[in-house]
């Protein structure tokens, strides 16, 4: 700690956004570029000495955050990257999209506000990029074994690289046509620009890893042929079966999973279409889910120029504060959150739940049916005299997901064990019920975190590593148990 009253001289100051009626207009990132770096350090200098660094465990990583907060306080970027890159394989990723579980236990936190430590981060990682401190690392020598890794998502892409810096032949597979899984098409334009993946790409070639797109294990090519080729598989094909919404009218025009929605826009800016085939233009927009999927929602409708948009969630509004006996720090809280999708307006309304969709007579959606719901003896019960209907030309079904995908025949062909929640089973090395075949991320572990999926690649890495020769000099895992209150 280089500046022992950082904390008492700095107040906390986090990036600062575009104007709303600036970025509505195009779908760049939503900070105003640079403006991090100038109030970077006196921010670094706020982390404590505060004897256990609990930020520790609030991340899935364990990412090293006084030292490279100090390195940052010193403006020290090169060292500051090293320790960053020591335990995150992509923290421009994480520095963008992570709800940063580790300022909720910031010591720092207990009676002020936090260390911004995300901002520090994303701020070290663009520096890094800008200064050639990222290089590509490529082994100094082969294994001769060989990797094949389903699904290039966070989990998948940490998986590959920290399998081939240790020496495997390792081979990418993505059904989509480009490679990142869900920070390719389900993250908007405007949380993460897409030149950060390829940017990560670019290095990973270059370190030897290998991308196959447009390739569906289980459909177009059989998971037994796959596994025969490669001496390990690892399964990080997410959990992407979404949760859907039983109610009279779902099968009306106009009604979408949020993962139908989001990834046309996404393609727009990739330039495979001029306009998305679904559009919220003109129209009256409602957004069934209050989670970060549903904000993304919220932002690509705005930007898509919607008449108007209006976010249902079923649960009560969350506190603006930690509850002390409920959700005590450390521990990660679910308050409030204003995103800057909310920001650009639209309403939200708590506590309703739908009931039936209307249609007009061509069969699209017209109107939303919906109720309030209260708690009563532990259920979510309607309550009476509270029905009422709001205008949905477009709706969207932001409701989570309830596990991987069934429906290709990877999980059969493989002959593979489910858990009680539907996730694939797997055994502290993360390896399931197949020798050689592991899983990571939120196939094995159900909808969560991009970081607890970085976390869960590099921890699976390990496993394959040890499988293939024995030992391992790659990072210890962390178990998905050690975290447990933080999620």
């Amino acid at each position: 700690m280089a500046d022992p009253k950082g904390f008492l001289n700095h107040g906390r100051e986090v990036a600062k956004s575009r104007p709303v009626e600036e970025r509505v207009r195009d779908w760049n990132e939503v900070y105003v570029p640079g403006s991090l770096l100038p109030i970077i350090s006196k921010q670094a200098s706020r982390c404590m000495d505060c004897g256990i660094p609990f930020c520790h465990n609030g991340c899935p990583l364990g990412n090293l955050i006084p030292e490279w907060n100090d390195y940052a306080y010193r403006e020290d970027w090169a060292a500051a990257s090293e320790r960053l890159h020591a335990t995150n394989n992509f923290p421009e990723f994480t520095g963008r999209l992570c709800p940063a579980p580790c300022e909720s236990a910031c010591v720092l936190g207990i009676n002020q506000p936090p260390v911004t430590i995300k901002n520090v981060e994303v701020s070290i990682i663009d520096k890094a990029w800008e200064t050639g401190d990222v290089a590509p690392q490529i082994p100094e020598r082969l294994s001769g074994k060989t990797v094949a890794v389903i699904g290039s998502g966070p989990a998948g892409l940490a998986a590959a690289q920290q399998l081939t810096r240790a020496g495997h032949t390792v081979a990418v597979y993505e059904r989509a046509d480009r490679i990142g899984g869900l920070l390719r098409y389900g993250i908007p334009e405007f949380k993460m620009e897409k030149r950060h993946i390829n940017r990560r790409i670019e290095q990973m070639r270059a370190e030897g890893t290998r991308f196959r797109t447009g390739i569906e294990i289980g459909r177009d090519l059989k998971a037994t042929d796959l596994k025969k080729r490669y001496d390990a598989v690892v399964l990080a094909v997410g959990a992407t079966t979404a949760r859907d919404l039983s109610v009279p009218g779902r099968e009306l025009k106009g009604v979408y999973q949020a993962m139908e929605y989001l990834p046309l826009a996404n393609k727009v800016q990739e330039g495979d279409y001029v306009a998305p085939p679904i559009s919220a233009e003109g129209k009256h927009v409602v957004v069934i889910g209050g989670g970060d999927t549903g904000a993304d929602c919220v932002g690509t409708a705005h930007r898509q120029g919607a008449a108007s948009v209006t976010q249902l969630e079923i649960m009560p509004r969350p506190n603006d504060e930690r509850h002390p006996t409920n959700q005590p720090w450390p521990t990660f809280p679910m308050l409030y959150k204003v995103t800057s999708a909310h920001e650009e307006g639209g309403e939200r309304v708590y506590s309703v739940s739908t009931t039936h969709f209307e249609g007009d007579e061509d069969g699209n959606v017209q109107w939303l049916h919906l109720t309030e719901v209260e708690f009563i003896d532990g259920r979510l019960t309607p309550k009476p005299g509270t029905e009422r209907k709001i205008p949905a030309q477009l709706v969207t079904l932001a409701m989570g997901f309830t596990g991987t995908d069934r429906e290709n025949g990877l999980v059969e062909q493989f002959g593979l064990e489910l858990d009680e929640r539907g996730n694939i089973a797997r055994d502290e090395d993360y390896q399931t019920n197949v020798p050689g075949v592991f899983v990571a991320g939120d196939a094995g572990r159900g909808q969560s975190l991009i970081v607890w999926a970085i976390a869960e690649g590099r921890s699976a890495a390990r496993g394959v590593d040890r499988h293939l020769t024995g030992a391992s000099e790659l990072p210890a895992p962390i178990r998905p148990t050690d975290r447990a209150l933080m999620v």
